[in-house]
Parts: structure tokens; C-alpha cells; sequence
């Protein structure tokens, strides 16, 4: 009975809309399926190069960085509620026109189209769940999303592995279908009549009106963009070590990687409820940033065998559980209702930014020297933004003693 208890305080107060956005990002989320069979398809089904398919994927991470940013910028001058919904729409019949899609110039564009609508979705996203949050439970509704969408993910690549080993093009469709389902959803659970488009503020805040003149914010977004770099690893490079290195089958790898999401399912929503309040909002997301680092240099130091993959893979989830809510809680505490959409772009931005960097760098650190050396370098990457993200907490804390518990709650 406790344990029921503890459940139904980490998931209640939560507002109506924001469970049915998570409904939605679930949805969407469950189609995600062309995006990490891509490189397969265009190898396998396509005939590209290597260093072709490498180009689509590169320009697949441009659109997604460029769509960031115009989609908080739209956000905040024609509504999230519209671009969610255009987004979606546009996004899904991407997918569709993508399958059809040949030769190397038209996937090319066709994948930064995609990319492009798929990403704008995103800011708009993370702006309506701060506009249907009460203030004392932001972190938790962010930790509600954040369920949602790795349950979709967890979901939707397991069945597109399936999918993949019958028929590639299925994937397109299955993929934009869904896309084209949740702008349906969307429209039928939050009908627009319920959204009042916030007008500019003449209220100054203590942050700067526009997020790109926020100078702490910009900081902490480099910051952010250099744990992410480090955090993909754990999808991009951890699994190729795991199997090359360390010998495990890809059933136990495909195990750890669902343990992940599994965990986060169970635990987060209740380790945000006990936590949120406590501290302030930096302070968990170092301790975040250095649990996630450790978990890294972990596996330089840990004999292998199963249960060290498990006890890593743990570690890395704690820090993402640790830090990632609470990233999302610091930005909406800088933005205002005028400008959210500006502060949710370059937050997006930075994760796409990351995607694309992070395959990059970790290949050049390896030929420079191994695996060892890349998982040394994550921890000392992950100290440093620990630094980084420490001294601004005490600069805020000393620039803004009045409003603490507005920035740092």
C-alpha cells in the first residue's frame, strides 16, 4: 500500500492537459522508427556509400538544429497550439514522402525537410507544458513527458526492427501516420477554444526580453549541449563497446538499453516528487551531470561481465533521472509568457546540436585512442559542466539574492 501511495503522489495534481500532451508525445513518439533504421536503409535498401548515408544523416541533424530554432521563434508569434498541430501534420507526410525517395540528392533534401518540421514540434511542445503547469509542479509534468516519450521510443523501436525485417517502406508510413494521428489527438483532447495566446508582458522580468541577450542562459545552454554530447554515448558508442569489447549479445545489449527506459517508468516521477522543493534547481542537475560522468569512467574501471553492464547502465539512468527534469525546470523559470517559445528553441537546439557533434568527436577520440581514452574524456567533459553550472549558480545567487527563489528554487 505504501508503495501505491507513492505512486499516486508523484502522479497526481498534474494538470488534465498535460496528460493528454503526454498521450500525444506517446503517440507520436511510437512511430519513431525510420530515424534509427535510416543509415540500414540507405546502406541496405538504397545502395548509398557509407560516407552517403553519413551526408543524410548529417543533413538530417542541420534541419533538426534549424528547425529548433525557427519552431521557438514561431511559438512565441503564432501560438505553441498551431505549431503543434502544423508541425505534426507537415512532419507526417514528410515521413511519407520520404519513402519514396531514391537518389542521393533527393533524400538528402528530403531528410532535412523531415528533420526540419519533426524538430519545430519540439519547442512548441515543451512551451505548452509550461503554460498548463502550475508552478510548484513544472519539474514533475516535464517528468511526465519525459516518460511518455521514452516509452514511445522504447515502443517504436522495437517495433520497427520488426517492421524494418519485412519491409523498409512500411516504416515511413507506420512513422508518419502516427505523426498525423497525434495532430488528430491533439485537436479532438485540447480543442484550440481552451488556448488564450498570452500576449507581451509590460511587466520586465529580471532576464533579459529575449533569450539570445540572456547571457547566464546561453551559458548554461554551451553547458547542456557539452553533457549531451557526453549522454548520447550512452546510444551511440556504449553499445559498440558493449559488444566489440566487452562481448555481450545484442539481445543483452537491446536488454540495457530497455532497462533504461524501464527505470525511468518506475523511478523518476517519484524521485522528482521527493526532491523538487529541496535544493536548488542547478544543484541537482550537477549532481546529474556528475553521476552520468561516473557511470562513464565506470566502465574503464569495472571488470566486465553482466552484472557491471547493468550496475553502469543504472548509474547513467540515476544522472539523466537527476538532471534532465530539472534542465527543463530551469529554463521555464527564465523565460516569460511572452518569450518561452524562444528559451524552448535554443534548449532543443542544443540537444540537436548534440546529436550531431557527439557521433563525430567520439569517433576521432577513439582512432586518437580507444575507448578508454573516450570514456575518460566523458568524465573529465562531465566535471568540467559540473564546474561550469556551479559557478553559475553562486553568480546568480549573488547577482539575484531577492528573486532566489524565483531562479533557484
Amino acid at each position: 500500500m505504501r508503495i501505491f501511495q507513492l505512486y499516486k503522489n508523484a502522479y497526481s495534481g498534474l494538470a488534465r492537459n498535460n496528460w493528454y500532451l503526454s498521450i500525444v508525445m506517446f503517440i507520436n513518439r511510437s512511430g519513431t522508427m525510420v530515424v534509427p533504421y535510416m543509415t540500414l536503409y540507405c546502406i541496405n535498401q538504397l545502395h548509398f556509400s557509407v560516407e552517403q548515408a553519413g551526408y543524410v544523416l548529417a543533413l538530417f541533424g542541420v534541419g533538426a538544429i534549424l528547425g529548433s530554432y525557427i519552431g521557438g521563434w514561431l511559438s512565441d508569434r503564432i501560438g505553441f497550439y498551431d505549431m503543434q498541430a502544423v508541425t505534426l501534420l507537415l512532419g507526417g507526410s514528410m515521413f511519407i514522402v520520404l519513402g519514396y525517395q531514391h537518389t542521393f540528392i533527393s533524400m538528402c533534401i528530403g531528410s532535412f525537410v523531415l528533420s526540419f518540421f519533426n524538430e519545430a514540434f519540439r519547442p512548441a511542445n515543451s512551451t505548452a507544458i509550461a503554460y498548463y503547469s502550475a508552478p510548484q509542479n513544472k519539474t514533475r509534468s516535464y517528468s511526465l513527458h519525459r516518460l511518455a516519450t521514452n516509452l514511445g521510443w522504447a515502443f517504436g523501436a522495437a517495433i520497427g526492427g520488426f517492421i524494418a525485417s519485412v519491409n523498409y517502406k512500411l516504416l515511413f508510413w507506420v512513422d508518419g501516420c502516427t505523426n498525423i494521428f497525434a495532430a488528430l489527438i491533439l485537436l479532438r483532447l485540447i480543442p484550440r477554444s481552451t488556448y488564450i495566446k498570452p500576449v507581451k508582458s509590460v511587466i520586465k522580468s529580471i532576464t533579459s526580453t529575449s533569450a539570445y541577450r540572456d547571457k547566464p542562459y546561453l551559458a548554461f545552454i554551451v553547458l547542456v549541449t557539452l553533457f549531451n554530447v557526453c549522454f548520447y554515448q550512452f546510444f551511440i558508442m556504449e553499445p559498440v563497446f558493449l559488444e566489440t569489447q566487452w562481448k555481450f549479445s545484442l539481445r543483452f545489449i537491446g536488454f540495457l538499453l530497455a532497462l533504461n527506459g524501464i527505470v525511468i517508468a518506475l523511478v523518476e516521477l517519484i524521485m522528482i516528487n521527493y526532491l523538487e522543493g529541496r535544493k536548488p534547481i542547478l544543484i541537482y542537475i550537477i549532481y546529474g551531470v556528475l553521476i552520468t560522468g561516473s557511470g562513464f569512467a565506470l566502465l574503464n574501471l569495472l571488470p566486465p561481465g553482466p552484472a557491471a553492464g547493468i550496475l553502469i547502465v543504472l548509474i547513467v539512468t540515476l544522472g539523466e533521472m537527476m538532471s534532465m527534469p530539472f534542465m527543463n525546470s530551469f529554463w521555464t523559470t527564465r523565460a516569460g509568457e511572452h518569450n518561452r517559445g524562444q528559451y524552448a528553441g535554443l534548449y532543443a537546439m542544443s540537444w540537436s546540436a548534440a546529436q550531431v557533434l557527439a557521433p563525430a568527436l567520439s569517433g576521432q577520440v577513439i582512432a586518437l585512442g580507444g575507448f578508454s581514452l573516450l570514456w575518460y574524456s566523458l568524465f573529465a567533459l562531465s566535471v568540467m559542466v559540473a564546474a561550469g553550472l556551479w559557478l553559475m549558480h553562486n553568480k546568480l545567487r549573488d547577482k539575484h539574492p531577492e528573486v532566489a527563489k524565483q531562479i533557484l528554487p
